[in-house]
């Protein structure tokens, strides 16, 4: 029996298989708010075969996005936005919608990716932005302000106000976006930290703010629901954040019930050396499991059936979360429960699309006609 579909609960979600569509950022949104793209992209994304998709980068306010085009839930328009995409997905899919929210801190004001990523000027339409530190993310760029009491309290608001606003939505899960050189990792990396209060120096002092953050979310998300948290277990880069620093975070993390670790890696520096390959964090994800005992995601480059049965079911992560995979192959989920014995959920529309030789992929179904 493929352990990849096999149940898991998280809290009171109970997933029917191990399989996550990983937040991916389409720097499509208008002023923060979902459109018609993320309405085809959710919806196509959501009968994928994974038991939960991740909304992308959801940016708690304007200053916040990485483009001025990333997703935001900062105001009435942009969770309004959101609600006819949700309730098409509730309609069609038994998917659970998650949403990351995040905070970019000093990598925003960035152009698209297909636009060549670099900063914007604030002359050329960009803004501001803020950081642990007045450090910029590399040489040349115009650095961050730093943040004050009054930015770390707004911040933390805006946070949650954007958890309240996705209880709302009947978000059924959130993870929060401490890793890829974001806000939340730039206070843990001490080559982003430089701050000399209580929230720099020490590393029990740069886990406080994402320590305070998580409290705050966790505290207004209902209690029958998981948060999670997605971290970067490494900066690559010597003297920066590492495993041994992420295992005390998880660590602090699990003190307050968190419901999931999801191990990735990278971002917070342009000096950082990463040597690519299928599967390059596992190891991390399974260490940071084996430290805590945490439920653990593992991403980065999975794309194979048998690959993400290997992780699962020889105990390195307990599920497999999938981005550019899924991306390739939108029914990725169907397809590895083809090749490893496993059943999907489908909608009836699509039941007439199995293989001849795969008669209940989508359990015991029937069709008929006159």
């Amino acid at each position: 029996m493929s352990v990849l579909f096999t149940p898991i609960k998280l809290r009171g979600l109970e997933l029917a298989n191990r399989i996550v569509v990983s937040p991916m950022c389409q720097y499509s949104a208008e002023n923060g708010a979902a459109n018609d793209w993320h309405f085809t992209h959710i919806n196509t994304l959501a009968l994928s075969g994974a038991a939960m998709f991740c909304i992308e980068a959801t940016h708690v306010e304007p200053i916040g996005r990485i483009t001025p085009g990333c997703l935001g839930l900062w105001d009435d328009a942009t969770e309004a936005a959101l609600v006819p995409i949700l309730t098409s997905v509730r309609k069609h899919s038994k998917t659970a919608i998650a949403m990351q929210l995040a905070h970019a801190g000093r990598k925003g004001s960035s152009h698209k990716p297909w636009d060549g990523g670099q900063q914007i000027a604030p002359a050329s339409g960009g803004w501001q932005t803020v950081a642990p530190s007045a450090v910029p993310h590399k040489d040349g760029e115009l650095a961050p302000e730093a943040l004050d009491t009054d930015g770390l309290a707004r911040i933390r608001d805006a946070f949650v106000s954007a958890a309240q606003r996705a209880a709302r939505l009947g978000i059924d899960a959130i993870e929060l976006h401490a890793a890829h050189g974001y806000l939340l990792h730039q206070f843990l990396s001490p080559l982003a930290n430089r701050r000399s209060d209580a929230y720099g120096g020490s590393l029990e002092n740069r886990m406080r703010y994402p320590l305070e953050l998580f409290d705050a979310v966790r505290s207004v998300f209902p209690a029958d629901k998981p948060v999670g948290v997605r971290v970067s277990a490494t900066d690559w880069v010597d003297g920066g954040w590492d495993l041994d620093q992420t295992i005390v975070f998880a660590q602090e993390l699990k003190r307050r019930d968190v419901d999931w670790i999801d191990v990735s890696s990278g971002g917070v520096s342009p000096l950082q050396k990463i040597t690519l390959g299928p599967g390059y964090p596992v190891p991390f994800a399974a260490a940071v499991k084996q430290a805590t005992g945490l439920p653990t995601m593992a991403v980065g480059l999975i794309t194979q059936a048998q690959q993400a049965e290997e992780i699962v079911a020889s105990g390195k992560a307990d599920m497999v979360a999938l981005a550019r995979g899924m991306l390739y192959d939108p029914r990725w989920g169907w397809h590895a429960a083809a090749e490893l014995g496993g059943q999907v959920a489908a909608p009836p529309q699509y039941w007439r699309s199995q293989p001849s030789t795969q008669k209940e992929l989508f359990g015991r179904t029937t069709f008929g006609a006159r």
